[in-house]
């Protein structure tokens, strides 16, 4: 997602040492907030199992929506207080470790490994080629917006309305298609608005907002390779 504008006659930072430095950075605290997402999935299944299955409906649906507040908080704040930044990249890294934890009691241990193994050798793959690539990709942007979008309509109807199993199947694997190519898209991205920006802004507050487009193309890949895996769990 490109939070800036492109304006000729910009200065650029042309340092490989100073990007380098940058996207060492941003995945970084990508690893950190997957981690915490780990360690907090873990505790939930574990020391507070019993608290999350007998808390309140109402608690539940905080939890659902809840990241959607704190991405919108990321955003408008990592660039002008990174520190806030990294907390509500933090906080909301535990948030999903609950939700995680809550989705993984319906798999087997043995499909939830799968699935991460995949998401993490698609995400690592697709990374490195929007890192690397001397192509700009920001033309695709408007092509995967529209796809997500539509992606999202077609899994509400088949889950409120038509709830069909291998539609579901079918959605999970566009949506991994769909996901790739945001990897791609938010590596190539970030490294870009980097270039452009960073002489002018905190560098650790556009690694924050990197982090968390990263962050969230992995967690929504992990969960659709879950969704493909663990149909017969499912069932």
């Amino acid at each position: 997602m490109d939070y800036f504008s492109q304006e000729s006659g910009r200065r650029k930072i042309q340092d490989v040492t100073a990007i380098n430095r940058f996207l060492t950075k941003m995945y970084s605290f990508m690893l950190i907030a997957v981690l915490v997402s780990a360690v907090s999935s873990y505790l939930t299944m574990t020391v507070f199992r019993s608290a999350i299955m007998n808390m309140p409906q109402a608690m539940l649906w905080v939890i659902i929506f809840l990241p959607l507040a704190l991405c919108l908080g990321i955003s408008f704040k990592a660039v002008k207080n990174p520190t806030l930044g990294f907390t509500l990249l933090m906080f909301l890294s535990v948030v999903y470790g609950v939700e995680f934890s809550i989705i993984a009691s319906y798999y087997a241990g043995t499909t939830i490994t799968s699935a991460f193994l995949s998401a993490a050798a698609v995400f690592a793959s697709m990374a490195i080629f929007g890192t690397i690539t001397k192509k700009d990709l920001s033309g695709g942007g408007a092509y995967l917006s529209a796809a997500t979008i539509g992606f999202i309509v077609a899994t509400l109807v088949n889950v409120f309305f038509i709830k069909s199993g291998a539609g579901a199947y079918i959605f999970s694997y566009i949506g991994v298609i769909i996901f790739t190519g945001w990897t791609a898209y938010d590596a190539n991205s970030a490294k870009r608005i980097f270039i452009e920006y960073g002489d002018q802004v905190s560098d650790s507050g556009l690694a924050i907002m990197g982090a968390l487009n990263m962050y969230l193309d992995f967690i929504n890949l992990f969960m659709l390779f879950l969704e493909i895996f663990g149909i017969n769990d499912r069932r």
